[in-house]
């Protein structure tokens, strides 16, 4: 029987920790993580992370990583689920009318969804997180109480089918419960 699949989405200056965590995490749970992007290329990942003394975030390059699928290619149907990870990427992607429609398709046809830090700015521009609460990064808060969103300041934030964290420091909170929705969803199938 073949592995579920899900989407990772990234774009370059995707953030390495966000991205990592979760795609060895859905290959242990028993999934095909899919990494989907602008174009099927290699991507550079970055690390952020807010410096002693520093009031904005520092940048370093981080490792590459494969795209497996452009958004234009992507079905939605074949996949179980998406996941929106963070860095500068979600700002750049964000205007992609294909990545924007699988989002909506995502969240209509109520799939688990997961999004860390900057990701939110995806679904926000997607126009899906009126009345959603959502936890994010603090200075994406604007982004998606802009769009609608409610923002919450904690760890982890489900609302129906939406899994979130503020950065990765959550994922230790957020991405288990997400984990255990596409397991969910998976025994309704079989």
């Amino acid at each position: 029987m073949s592995q579920p699949k899900v989407l990772i989405i990234v774009g370059d200056a995707t953030e390495t920790v966000d991205t990592l965590y979760p795609y060895y995490r859905l290959i242990e749970g028993g999934y095909q993580p899919v990494v989907a992007a602008p174009e099927k290329r290699l991507y550079q990942m970055v690390l952020h992370e807010v410096k002693p003394g520093w009031t904005i975030t520092k940048e370093w390059e981080g490792y590459t990583i494969q795209a497996d699928i452009a958004f234009k290619d992507i079905k939605p149907e074949e996949y179980a689920g998406i996941f929106f990870s963070g860095g500068r990427a979600p700002e750049y992607i964000r205007e992609d009318e294909d990545l924007l429609r699988i989002t909506r398709w995502f969240w209509e046809n109520k799939k688990p969804c997961a999004s860390v830090c900057h990701g939110v700015e995806i679904p926000a521009r997607a126009g899906i997180v009126k009345g959603l609460r959502m936890a994010t990064v603090a200075k994406c808060k604007f982004d998606l109480e802009s769009c609608g969103g409610i923002y919450v300041n904690e760890p982890c934030v489900i609302d129906r089918h939406m899994f979130s964290g503020r950065t990765y420091h959550d994922h230790g909170q957020y991405i288990g419960p997400w984990i255990k929705a596409l397991d969910a969803q998976r025994g309704q199938l079989s």
